[in-house]
């Protein structure tokens, strides 16, 4: 059920509005959206004098510690005061995204489900809100916020704004909609700094980012004539350019700058369990849907930036993707 005034269904403002103590989590691993939906989140609930925590078990992204927190990001259950009444899951396309650490509180604390992705399963216990039309979990998250009559200006603005920024490639991404630029002029009209924001999102690199970057596009392979670019980070490259995994951050969307180039894949290794791992990122323009191909392998997300996990090195990887790639252009022939 909606109103004229905001899309957000009634169940999701009717559980958060019961409970008193909730806990605010979304998919390991967050990037912008995911972390500054979180804190909005928790902002907003605490403006209507509720307690809100939030976590991630891996902890605040190094990337947005300027935002102001609402509160600590927990990474560990074990530093929670008290169990929670209800557990909101933001921007995981499934239950399983938001990390192990947190599945045993799941299978006994209510959930609510808050996503914008398409293959979601809507696995939240007592309410659900799933709009693949929206172009980030943060425009959801603002609209609750609104709907709950909390002012969007101050540190809920910047943590929106983040999120919504992040996820429509700084509003020129094909998903970014008429709503979330709405949002956005509203934010700037309560005071907003964008241009101080943008200066915090990007002008904070390391140069251990700088040299992996710097050695992923020198050793970037352009392959299928020319529609196909792809770099291949390994666990090598990471220890060599003293990076972490979050300095590879942005690098498939440069590579899709090419001209020509219709699908871009980044592969980065990673060491689980002692085995390595590669963690794919795939982006595409118009109707190129690299979504199809990361379902092969177990993954998801949106038509033109998708992502899965194979339990392969970079190399093998990108072999084994390459003709599910050459599978969308053929079925657009």
């Amino acid at each position: 059920m909606t109103t004229e005034t905001t899309p957000v269904p009634e169940e999701v403002l009717s559980a958060l509005r019961k409970h008193k103590r909730v806990l605010i989590a979304a998919h390991a691993h967050p990037d912008p959206d995911a972390m500054g939906s979180s804190l909005a989140m928790a902002w907003a609930l605490r403006a209507i004098g509720l307690e809100a925590l939030v976590f991630n078990e891996d902890g605040m992204a190094p990337c947005l510690k300027f935002l102001t927190l609402p509160g600590p990001v927990l990474s560990s259950l074990d530093k929670l005061p008290c169990e929670p009444d209800l557990v909101v899951c933001l921007d995981c396309g499934d239950r399983a995204r938001l990390g192990e650490t947190i599945q045993p509180l799941l299978d006994r604390v209510p959930t609510v489900n808050i996503d914008h992705h398409l293959a979601n399963p809507r696995f939240g216990t007592e309410a659900n809100w799933v709009d693949p039309g929206m172009a980030a979990t943060g425009e959801m998250v603002a609209y609750i916020a609104k709907a709950l009559r909390v002012t969007l200006n101050g540190a809920i603005a910047e943590a929106l704004y983040v999120a919504i920024s992040a996820d429509t490639g700084n509003f020129s991404y094909g998903n970014t909609t008429p709503g979330a630029l709405r949002l956005v002029a509203e934010m700037a009209e309560q005071g907003l700094k964008l241009s101080h924001l943008r200066e915090c999102m990007e002008n904070n690199w390391t140069e251990a980012r700088l040299r992996l970057w710097g050695r992923a596009m020198q050793n970037a392979r352009i392959l299928e004539d020319g529609r196909l670019a792809a770099a291949l980070i390994t666990l090598e490259d990471l220890r060599e350019c003293n990076a972490s995994r979050e300095d590879s951050e942005g690098i498939v969307e440069q590579l899709r700058r090419l001209s020509g180039v219709r699908v871009a894949l980044m592969l980065r290794e990673e060491e689980k369990n002692g085995k390595v791992e590669s963690k794919a990122s795939l982006r595409s323009s118009g109707k190129d849907n690299v979504r199809d191909v990361a379902a092969q392998f177990g993954g998801g997300g949106h038509r033109n930036a998708a992502g899965a996990t194979l339990p392969l090195t970079a190399e093998k990887a990108l072999t084994v993707m390459q003709p599910y790639i050459r599978f969308v252009w053929n079925r657009l022939q």
